[in-house]
Formats: structure tokens, C-alpha cells, sequence
């Protein structure tokens, strides 16, 4: 999939940015960090085909608290940790035939197949909830199954992404106070980075977190083509970005890759995403960006937050809106790299 992408090199780079970095492609080129760390994860080509999943083995029905190492799950009813029963640890295999347990509100949050549906709809039978189309449109099987072969490649051409393996070497200097702790890749598609952040083993536990079932199927199956993946430290969640299922103060990173603009209130999710990371926690985020008319006319702007209020979607914010963001829901340290209408932002949980 890397050879989609093209060399960057020659790509300029705006020289007044505000407070972003000014040299984009001089931090590719940099000397690598982490020499004793060898960035192992090569984003491979997807193949079409499925390998087929066994049926899992028949699990030790015992009941277990999640593992000092693995225990930030939480009920995103009241936020207090969840009991693991039915399998000694999390993890992508041991999600079918495994339940999660609230010891406090007594909410069961059930693992099947592929993930753990941790929503605070999760299993109702009557009741449905039905968010705004810039969400479900992702929950379609066929843009599930297309996204990552052809979709998001096609970010480099027309949105100035860099590619997977690009954008990972950039966020690396961000996620630095995170190596060797927990990251959340959230609203993570088809696990394109979960299955980055994993394969490099900078992390002990990487979380693919998707409000999609058919984003996270398919992550899934990608992972099942992998004979050698790590699917240790790899678990799968379904979960409603404005309701994160982590106790608070547990996270060391969160990874939003061009998710922002589907999310149906940014400031509700990166509210969230502020509450559950620890103090010096990480939030790395890439979107689109457009410092056009819209960023400078009030007239102008005001129209176009009415237009992704009503539509649910916020694409093109400008830098300025999104340090604004981020200001406001307790993030410090706020930064940027920009490539055209790339752009890739970082702040902190205060310490």
C-alpha cells in the first residue's frame, strides 16, 4: 500500500503558519528516534481475499478482573471499571464468548466474533440509535469493505495526506510520552493504524475503537491474513467517541486519523478523549483543513458551522478553530504540521 504514495519531497510547504512547524518534510528527514526500536510495521497491500475465521475455542468460563496491564475498559454509563468474564485477558481472540461486567450499574457488555460492543445501547432489542450521516455513512458494508483499497489512498491526491507509514514517522516525535504505554486509535475504520501502532510494538496495548461493526469486521479480517500479527496487545472495541468507554486518566495517547469531520460533536469527543488521558497524555490527530473565506469572513464562517451543524459534518475547520477546540476542552501544547489541506495536530493533558 506504501507504493500508492508519492515521494513528498517535492511537495511545498507554506512558510508562514502561524504556530505550526515550519519545516514539514525536514522532521521526515530527520535522524530517526528510537534506535533501539526498529519501526517494524510496513503497511503491506490489502488482498481481496478473506481467510476464513476459525471457530473459536470454548472458552474457561471464570470470572477475572482485566489485568493491571489491560484494566481501562470502563462502563460508558457511570465510567467505573469493568470485570472480565469468560477469558483471562483481552484481546482480539478472546472477544467471542467473553462479557464484560459493570459491578456498579450491573451493565453486561457482550464480546462477539470480531470486538466488544461497549455501547450504552449495547444489547437492547428495542430501542435503536441512529446518528448523524456523516456516522452511519461509514457503517455500510460496502464503504467499510472499500475504504482501505482505493478510499484512503486517495487522501494523497486530492487532501494532501502523506500515506500510513508518512504520517506514522511525523507522530512519532508526538507519541514519544507514550512508548511502551496504552493508545487508542479512535474511530480507527478498517484498523489501517491500530494494526500499524501494534506491528511496531511502541505500545503495550493498542485499542482499534470504531462506532462502526462492518469498519471493525474488516479490520478483523485483515488481521486474520497476518499469520505472525500481535494480536496480544491488540484488542477491538465498538464505542460512541462521545462516550469512551476508558476509566479517567487511563489512556497515554489517542490517535484520530481523519475522523474529526465525521465526528457529530467534535467538542463533546474531545471533551471525552481529554477526560480519559492521563496527565501528559497524547491526543495526535491528521484532518482536512481550509484556511480559505470561511476562516477570515465572520459572515461567512458563522454560515458554515450552520451547514455542519444541520449535515453532522465539520470538514475543513481551520488551524485557528482547532487549537480553539482544544483549548477548550482542557488541552495544552497545542501544534501542527501542514501539507496543502493536510494537517496533522497535537496537544496534551496537562500535568
Amino acid at each position: 500500500m506504501a507504493a500508492v504514495f508519492s515521494n513528498l519531497s517535492s511537495v511545498s510547504v507554506p512558510s508562514q503558519l502561524g504556530n505550526s512547524r515550519r519545516f514539514f518534510f525536514k522532521s521526515c528527514a530527520r535522524p530517526r528516534l528510537f534506535d533501539k526500536r526498529i519501526f517494524a510495521a510496513k503497511v503491506r497491500a490489502s488482498s481481496t481475499a478473506f481467510v476464513e475465521a476459525k471457530p473459536p475455542t470454548e472458552p474457561i468460563v471464570v470470572e477475572n478482573e482485566v489485568s493491571s496491564s489491560k484494566s481501562i475498559l470502563a462502563c460508558p454509563i457511570c465510567y467505573e471499571s469493568l470485570t472480565l468474564i469468560g477469558n483471562h485477558v483481552l484481546s482480539v481472540e478472546s472477544a467471542a464468548g467473553s462479557t464484560l461486567q459493570c459491578n456498579t450499574c450491573k451493565k453486561s457488555f457482550y464480546g462477539n466474533q470480531t470486538h466488544y460492543d461497549v455501547t450504552v445501547a449495547s444489547g437492547t432489542k428495542d430501542y435503536g440509535v441512529r446518528m448523524p450521516i456523516s456516522t452511519e455513512f461509514f457503517r455500510f458494508p460496502l464503504i467499510s469493505f472499500i475504504y482501505e483499497r482505493g478510499w484512503r489512498q486517495s487522501f494523497s491526491i486530492w487532501g494532501g495526506f502523506p500515506g500510513p507509514e508518512k504520517e506514522f514517522e511525523l507522530m512519532r516525535d508526538f507519541l514519544k510520552p507514550a512508548l511502551d504505554g496504552n493508545i487508542v486509535d479512535a474511530s480507527c475504520g478498517s484498523g489501517l493504524f491500530s494494526r500499524l501502532f501494534a506491528q511496531s510494538g511502541l505500545f503495550s496495548l493498542v485499542i482499534a475503537l470504531d462506532y462502526s461493526e462492518n469498519m471493525l469486521q474488516q479490520c478483523y479480517e485483515f488481521i486474520k491474513q497476518e499469520e505472525t500479527f500481535p494480536k496480544e496487545n491488540l484488542i477491538l472495541v465498538r464505542a460512541d467517541i462521545s462516550r469512551l468507554p476508558f476509566v479517567s486518566s487511563s489512556v497515554d495517547a489517542v490517535h484520530a486519523g481523519a475522523a474529526l469531520p465525521c465526528w457529530p460533536s467534535p467538542s463533546t469527543a474531545v471533551a471525552e478523549i481529554s477526560r480519559v488521558l492521563r496527565p501528559g497524555g497524547v491526543f495526535v490527530a491528521t484532518t482536512y483543513i481550509f484556511d480559505g473565506p470561511f476562516a477570515f469572513i465572520p459572515f461567512l464562517r458563522r454560515q458554515r458551522q450552520i451547514i455542519a451543524a444541520t449535515s453532522g459534518s465539520h470538514f475543513f475547520l481551520s488551524e485557528r478553530e482547532l487549537q480553539d477546540l482544544c483549548t477548550a476542552c482542557g488541552l495544552v501544547g497545542f501544534t501542527s504540521i501542514r501539507n496543502g489541506h493536510f494537517v496533522m495536530i497535537s496537544a496534551s493533558k496537562p500535568i
